[in-house]
C-alpha cells in the first residue's frame, strides 16, 4: 500500500522542483492518521500523515488530489515561509500551477462512523437516562461521582449498555 503513495509524494516534489527550479527537502511520511481527515501536513516537522483507511477506500482520487494537497502545504511553507494562510493564494498557486489540480480545501470521501458503547446511568427521576462514554464510566468505577441536576441524586450505573 505505501509504495504507491510514497511514489506519488516523490512525483509531486519532482514537479514542484521543476516548476520552481529549486530543491525541496523531502518529508517523513506516516500512515498514522484516523478519523475524518484524509491527510495532514505538519509544517514545522516536515511531516505528512495520511489516513490509511480513506486511502484504501478512495485510492485513485486520494493519490491524485489528497497527496498533492498535502505536499502543496509543505512546498508553500518552504517557498513562502510560515506566515501564509493554509489555503491561501500561495497554496492555491501550487495546486493550480504546479499540479494542475483544483485547489479543494476538503475531501468528500464517505466516512463510516464507528459505533461507540454508551453506559446507561440513572438517578431517582422517572424515565431519565444518562448515557456515559467509556472514559466517564471508567472514572465512576475509580470513585468519581456524578449527580443529576434535577433531583441531585448520585447517578448509578443501570447495568445496561447501548451501541450508538
Amino acid at each position: 500500500m505505501p509504495e504507491q503513495l510514497h511514489a506519488r509524494v516523490e512525483a509531486c516534489y519532482q514537479q514542484a522542483e521543476t516548476f520552481f527550479n529549486q530543491r525541496f527537502e523531502r518529508p517523513q511520511v506516516s500512515f498514522k492518521l484516523r478519523g475524518q481527515k484524509a491527510g495532514v501536513a505538519h509544517l514545522n516537522q516536515n511531516l505528512l500523515r495520511f489516513n490509511p483507511k480513506l486511502y484504501q477506500e478512495n485510492r485513485e482520487h486520494f493519490l491524485k488530489q489528497t497527496v498533492a494537497h498535502e505536499v502543496a502545504h509543505l512546498v508553500a511553507h518552504q517557498m513562502f515561509g510560515g506566515h501564509i494562510r493554509p489555503h491561501g493564494e500561495e497554496w492555491q498557486l501550487i495546486m493550480r500551477g504546479v499540479y494542475e489540480l483544483t485547489p479543494d480545501r476538503c475531501h468528500t470521501y464517505e466516512i463510516a462512523r464507528r459505533q461507540v458503547t454508551r453506559y446507561i446511568y440513572r438517578c431517582q427521576c422517572v424515565e431519565q437516562d444518562f448515557p456515559f462514554t467509556a472514559q466517564r464510566h471508567a472514572l465512576v468505577r475509580k470513585g468519581r461521582r456524578y449527580f443529576c441536576r434535577s433531583c441531585r441524586a448520585t447517578l448509578v450505573f443501570s447495568g445496561q449498555q447501548r451501541l450508538e
